[in-house]
C-alpha cells in the first residue's frame, strides 16, 4: 500500500530564519507598547553641565540635589517673580500659593530658581566685572538679604563653620555642597570659572556663601594669591580698584573673609580703608583666625566696622584627631562666650569630620549656625529677639 500524502505545511528547516521572524515579531510588540504607553512628566530639576576650572575640562553632568529642604533666604525672594516649567502656581481653597512639598522635584527646582535670582533690585550698582553690592535706599544690607534664614534655639549654644577654597577643585566644591549640613558657611575664591553657577547652586542646596579676598601675604610675591591680590604699598585708589573687581565677579553672598594677608594685616591703614568700603557696601566681614587676628579687629574698629574672626581653624593640622580636637574646643567655647566661629578647608578629611561631627549636635546642647548669625551677634545687628 503507498504511503499515505499530507498537505501540511512543511517545518521551517533553517533556525536563522526562525530567529528573524520572532525577532521581528516581538520588535512590533514592543513599539506598540511604547506607542500606546501615556508619556512621563519630564523632570524640572534636569541636570546641568557646569563649565569646570582649568583641569577639569570634561563637561559633566551634575546630580540631583539631596532630598533637603530647600531653604529661604532672608528677604527679596517673592514668590511671585518665580516662573518654572512644571511648576504651576495653583492656590489653594484659601488663596495661598500651594507649595511644592520639600524634597520634591518641585522644591529643589524652585529652591534653585530663587537662588539664581540675584543681585535683589537696589542691592547693586554697576562695577567692572558685574553688579557691585550696595545699600539699598531703604536701608537693607547685602549681610542680612543674602544671609540664610535662622530661627535661633534659647536652649542651645550656637556654633557657625565656614569651609573655605571653593570653586577651583569640581570635586572638592561639589562634596561639600552636597554632603555638609546647609547651615555649614560656604566660601568661594574669586577666581573660579563660572563662580556664579557654583554660588547659585550652594544657595539652592541651603547654604550661605562668602568670597575670599586675596591679600598680600609675607612671602609675596613668591606666594601669589592671585590676579587683583590687596596689597599693603598699593595707593588707595589701587586697591579699591582691585577690590571693586574681586567684589563684582559674582552676586548672593552676604560676607568676605580673607586669603592669606599676614603682611597685608600689618598695614593698618590699608586693611581699616578695606574695611571702611565693605561696611559701606553693607557685607558682613569674615578673618579666618589664622596669623595676627587682633590687627583685623584694629583695623576694623578704625573704620568703624565689624569683623567676626574666626576662633579655631580647624584643619591647620589636617589630620582627623585634630579636627576633633579643634571642633571639641568650639564646643568649649560656645558654652563660655555664648557662640562660636571655625574656619577650614574644603579637605576631603575637614568635610568628613564635620559629617560626624554635626550628627547628634542639638543632644550635645548646641545648635548648628550659619556664619552670619554669629557675625550679626558680633557687630550688634541680631536681633534682640534671639
Amino acid at each position: 500500500m503507498p504511503a499515505r500524502q499530507t498537505h501540511d505545511t512543511p517545518p521551517l528547516r533553517n533556525p536563522l530564519i526562525a530567529a528573524l521572524c520572532l525577532f521581528v515579531v516581538m520588535g512590533a510588540a514592543a513599539a506598540a507598547i511604547i506607542f500606546l504607553a501615556p508619556q512621563r512628566e519630564p523632570d524640572i530639576a534636569a541636570r546641568m553641565a557646569l563649565v569646570l576650572p582649568e583641569g577639569e575640562e570634561q563637561v559633566i553632568e551634575v546630580a540631583e540635589a539631596v532630598d533637603a529642604t530647600p531653604v529661604i533666604f532672608a528677604e527679596g525672594e517673592d514668590d511671585e517673580t518665580v516662573s518654572l516649567p512644571g511648576v504651576s502656581e495653583t492656590e489653594d481653597a484659601l488663596g495661598g500659593e500651594v507649595q511644592p512639598p520639600p524634597g520634591s522635584n518641585a522644591a529643589r527646582a524652585l529652591a534653585a530658581q530663587r537662588a539664581a535670582n540675584v543681585p535683589y533690585p537696589g542691592l547693586y550698582e554697576d562695577g567692572p566685572g558685574g553688579p557691585l553690592p550696595v545699600i539699598a535706599d531703604d536701608g537693607r544690607r547685602p549681610s542680612s538679604a543674602y544671609a540664610r534664614a535662622f530661627q535661633p534655639s534659647p536652649d542651645l549654644a550656637p556654633i557657625s563653620i565656614i569651609v573655605g577654597g571653593l570653586g577651583v577643585s569640581e570635586s572638592l566644591t561639589q562634596s561639600a555642597i552636597d554632603t555638609l549640613p546647609p547651615e555649614v558657611t560656604l566660601s568661594f575664591v574669586p577666581y573660579a570659572r563660572d563662580l556664579q553657577s557654583w554660588i547659585n547652586r550652594a544657595r539652592a542646596a541651603g547654604h550661605e556663601v562668602m568670597i575670599e579676598l586675596p591679600m598680600e601675604p609675607f612671602d609675596y610675591p613668591n606666594n601669589d594669591p592671585g590676579p587683583h591680590t590687596l596689597l599693603s604699598d598699593a595707593s588707595p585708589a589701587e586697591n579699591e580698584r582691585r577690590l571693586h573687581w574681586l567684589l563684582s565677579r559674582a552676586s548672593g553672598y552676604f560676607g568676605v573673609t580673607n586669603y592669606l594677608g599676614a603682611r597685608f594685616s600689618g598695614s593698618q591703614a590699608a586693611l581699616s580703608r578695606v574695611y571702611g568700603e565693605l561696611e559701606l557696601r553693607g557685607l558682613a566681614i569674615f578673618h579666618d583666625g589664622a596669623g595676627r587676628p587682633g590687627a583685623a579687629q584694629s583695623a576694623a574698629a578704625s573704620a568703624g566696622a565689624s569683623v567676626a574672626v574666626a576662633d579655631r581653624v580647624l584643619d591647620a593640622d589636617p589630620s582627623e584627631r585634630a579636627i576633633d580636637d579643634r571642633l571639641l574646643e568650639l564646643e568649649a567655647l560656645a558654652i563660655q562666650n555664648g557662640h562660636a566661629l571655625g574656619s577650614g578647608f574644603a579637605y576631603p578629611v575637614t568635610v568628613g569630620a564635620l559629617q560626624d561631627w554635626a550628627e547628634g549636635l542639638e543632644r550635645r546642647g548646641y545648635q548648628l549656625a550659619p556664619a552670619s548669625h554669629v557675625a550679626a551677634l558680633r557687630s550688634g545687628r541680631a536681633d534682640p529677639d534671639s
